[in-house]
């Protein structure tokens, strides 16, 4: 199963509205670093809302796509986190230092545009 992944101008959004699994995650994070090489973004839209609960290894992912999308030059903002999903990123050591968040998708775009056009 694929996890969309939307186009809006230089931007692209990403809304997880299933349960992410191993592979699902690493699948996405394959589509999300191709289609940032693809469009040359400069900023990505996470949004957990839907996402209840992770694991460690989703937590490490979702911890390495951001740090992976910032080394190819594409700032992230991650929208809707969860008090669980919020406690099992911190208990896993996924600090995320650096990463702008949200409590929605409006607001998160809100904050990218903020950020990279000052």
């Amino acid at each position: 199963m694929r996890i969309p992944i939307l186009k809006l101008h230089q931007y692209l959004l990403v809304s997880i509205q299933i349960e992410l699994d191993d592979a699902t995650a690493l699948q996405f994070q394959e589509d999300l670093l191709n289609r940032i090489h693809e469009e040359g973004s400069s900023g990505v839209v996470i949004d957990l809302t839907s996402v209840d609960m992770i694991d460690s290894f989703i937590a490490k992912v979702l911890g390495d796509v951001v740090d992976m999308s910032n080394l190819m030059g594409a700032r992230v903002v991650l929208t809707g986190i969860r008090p669980a999903v919020a406690i099992t990123l911190v208990d896993m050591g996924v600090t995320l230092e650096g990463v702008s968040t949200a409590l929605d998708l409006e607001q998160g775009l809100t904050k990218l545009q903020e950020e990279l056009e000052g």
